[in-house]
C-alpha cells in the first residue's frame, strides 16, 4: 500500500469511505444521517489539515486526518474502506500517522474513537484516558477518550 497526501479534489471520496466504514458496524441510517456533517470531509479541510490517503492498486482504500495544535494533536478521521477491514490497512494508516505527528514535534496525540474502534486503537499502543458522552434517538452511547504518546 503506498501511503500519500490527499488533494482536496479527493473530498467527496473520503466522506464516501467514511460513510460506508460507519455503515459496516450497522448502525441504523438515521444515525448516519445524524452524523452526516462529522463524516463529510472537505476540500477545505483537507487543505487546512494533515491528511494521507492509502492507496492499493491506483484506489485510495483509507485515509487518516490529524489536526495539529501544538505539541497536541488529534485524530479527527481514520477511516477504511468495508472491504479492507481487517487488512492490514488500518494498521499501516495509523503508524504513519503517529510517525506524522512525532515528525512535526507533536508528543501526545488524542482520540475520540467509535466503540467498535476502541480495540484496534488499543492494540496499536493507545491508552483510554476517559470517555465522551452523547446521545442519539434518546439512546446514550460513550465514546472511549484515548490517547497516544509519540516518539518525537
Amino acid at each position: 500500500m503506498k501511503i500519500r497526501p490527499s488533494l482536496p479534489e479527493e473530498a467527496a471520496v473520503l466522506t464516501q469511505i467514511a460513510h460506508d466504514a460507519k455503515r459496516h458496524w450497522g448502525y441504523p441510517e438515521n444515525w448516519i444521517q445524524h452524523w452526516q456533517e462529522d463524516l463529510t470531509i472537505s476540500s477545505d479541510f483537507i487543505s487546512n489539515n494533515l491528511v494521507y490517503v492509502g492507496e492499493h492498486e491506483n484506489m485510495i482504500v483509507g485515509f487518516y486526518a490529524l489536526v495539529v495544535g501544538g505539541q497536541q494533536a488529534e485524530l479527527e478521521h481514520m477511516w477504511v474502506a468495508p472491504a479492507y477491514i481487517g487488512t492490514g490497512v488500518g494498521k499501516e494508516l495509523f503508524i504513519h500517522a503517529m510517525q506524522t505527528a512525532a515528525g512535526d514535534d507533536v508528543s501526545q496525540v488524542g482520540i475520540t474513537a467509535d466503540p467498535n474502534a476502541e480495540g484496534f486503537y488499543k492494540r496499536m499502543g493507545a491508552r483510554r484516558i476517559g470517555e465522551v458522552s452523547s446521545e442519539i434517538d434518546g439512546q446514550k452511547r460513550v465514546l472511549p477518550r484515548l490517547t497516544v504518546e509519540t516518539s518525537s
